[in-house]
């Protein structure tokens, strides 16, 4: 039977957030969506410029009218407006309740602005208590529990559970307000599921670092409100709630939508049409050739070879030098700051961790980088030519897709093969758990996103030439993992 989700809120013409949001939330989730609407608001990605509600009688018959003709599976309550609003919806609860409630408490946007008066806010604590889940966002939480704003996830956790205790509800603690704790690779977006028993269920995540977060405290309260009826439990809903939220926040640049912080996109899933979705089909074949070539085959089962495994090291090292120098180049090309920094990040990690890695693993045999075969071979320098025409003759979008197969293939064969291997001892281990680790599943994450980022902005001709870029780089990632069986007679 269809799942059918009703969302109490106000409206955002322009898409991101609100009732808009919601709905298409709710889509995406395969669910029904219904809607009746407490206010209308003047917005967009800039700001808001008016609200108006209508009378509080209107949202009683909005509700009246879905009740007497619909069953409601469950609710998600966002921005009331005003306290006559906030008593229709607490009458109606207490006459129509649904299974599931979801209450994100509009109080105060993420900029520290209040929202509602002080009437209003006093009638809005009366209806935390009908809600199974509430969502508040940092600022709103530490209004709720009378405490200025937590400043890392214990103290918020703290007030989770104060304001937990004091509804009955459970709280959905947002680490991603609290912003990152670390600059670098690894970053973490933890959040929290606080019951009133006192329990705490952590949900980390993957920090998104973008511009796009419109409407994201409405997506993420709408998606628990859909899930929660498909499963088991709230920390259920929440786990999966929580990495769609995340895809559609690496989704959003690629939107283009407005000029302050754009909305995220909420059918990334159901409707892909980025770069990465479409060159990720494209290049299909090289990704299966790839995994079925008897390279990686033999390094999954650790029947490779040292010498064809010290031959792959040695091309790596002088890939890895050339292809750090290319990374610096994009970061200087990178029309932002975050950009910037990420790929400046990159590059140094491709020296330092990367090469260690190398020197480790030669070490572990008798041998140094500089004994193992200092001469690149045909293909090596091809890729290289190949990287280096893109990054110094090419626009920044051409040039960050053509490093970007060299994350992406490599996070996809360290996962393939983290779950391939062999169990017990095995002689390519750090190697394998490198590139399987999550830290470099996020680092390809936002290099994905910065290219999608690129290609929204870019030109038709850009475009072309960053779909030729990414898909030549791919074809020189198979060539590089195949000259490694071959073991070809070089230089020539």
């Amino acid at each position: 039977m269809t799942v059918r989700i009703l969302s109490i809120a106000g409206s955002d013409p322009s898409g991101g957030a609100g009732i808009q949001a919601d709905l298409k939330t709710f889509a995406a989730q395969g669910v029904y969506g219904m809607a009746a609407i407490a206010s209308l608001t003047a917005q967009n990605t800039t700001g808001v410029r008016r609200v108006f509600s209508p009378p509080a009688s209107f949202l009683a018959d909005q509700l009246d009218a879905i009740s007497d003709d619909i069953a409601v599976d469950a609710v998600k309550i966002g921005m009331l407006g005003s306290a006559e609003n906030i008593a229709v919806v607490a009458r109606w609860l207490g006459a129509h309740r649904p299974p599931f409630v979801v209450l994100d408490p509009v109080m105060v946007a993420t900029s520290g602005d209040r929202l509602l008066d002080a009437d209003a806010e006093e009638s809005l604590r009366t209806l935390l208590p009908h809600a199974d889940l509430l969502t508040p966002n940092v600022a709103e939480l530490a209004v709720l529990v009378g405490d200025p704003p937590a400043r890392d996830l214990d103290g918020a956790i703290a007030q989770g559970k104060a304001l937990a205790s004091t509804t009955g509800s459970q709280v959905l603690v947002k680490g991603g307000h609290l912003g990152s704790t670390d600059g670098g690779p690894g970053r973490e977006a933890t959040d929290a599921l606080v019951g009133p028993d006192g329990s705490v269920t952590l949900l980390p995540g993957p920090w998104v670092q973008t511009e796009n977060t419109h409407g994201t405290g409405c997506t993420l309260s709408s998606a628990l409100a859909a899930l929660r009826p498909q499963r088991e439990s709230w920390a259920a809903a929440a786990v999966d709630a929580k990495a769609w939220l995340t895809g559609a926040l690496a989704g959003g640049a690629a939107l283009g939508v407005g000029h302050g912080r754009g909305p995220v996109d909420h059918l990334h899933a159901l409707f892909p049409g980025t770069f990465s979705t479409h060159v990720w089909q494209r290049i299909e074949p090289v990704r299966a050739a790839i995994e079925r070539m008897p390279f990686i085959t033999a390094l999954a089962d650790g029947s490779l070879p040292w010498a064809n495994f010290r031959f792959y090291l040695t091309q790596d090292a002088w890939y890895l030098r050339e292809y750090a120098r290319c990374l610096a180049r994009v970061a200087a090309l990178a029309p932002d700051q975050d950009a910037q920094e990420f790929f400046a990040h990159s590059s140094a990690g491709a020296l330092e961790a990367e090469m260690a890695l190398h020197r480790t693993l030669l070490t572990a045999h008798g041998e140094s980088l500089d004994e193992a075969g200092p001469v690149a071979s045909p293909i090596t320098t091809a890729y290289l030519d190949h990287l280096h025409r893109c990054c110094a003759t090419g626009s920044y979008a051409e040039a960050v897709s053509s490093v970007l197969p060299c994350f992406w293939l490599y996070q996809h064969i360290g996962e393939r093969l983290g779950a391939l291997r062999a169990p017990g001892e095995h002689p390519y281990a750090a190697w394998i758990e490198t590139y399987a680790d999550p830290a470099f599943a996020e680092l390809t994450v936002q290099a994905i996103a910065f290219a999608d980022r690129a290609f929204a902005a870019a030109s038709p001709a850009e475009r072309e030439a960053m779909i030729a870029a990414f898909e030549r780089s791919s074809r020189y990632e198979w060539m590089f993992f195949d000259q490694g069986t071959r073991l070809p007679a070089w230089p020539v």
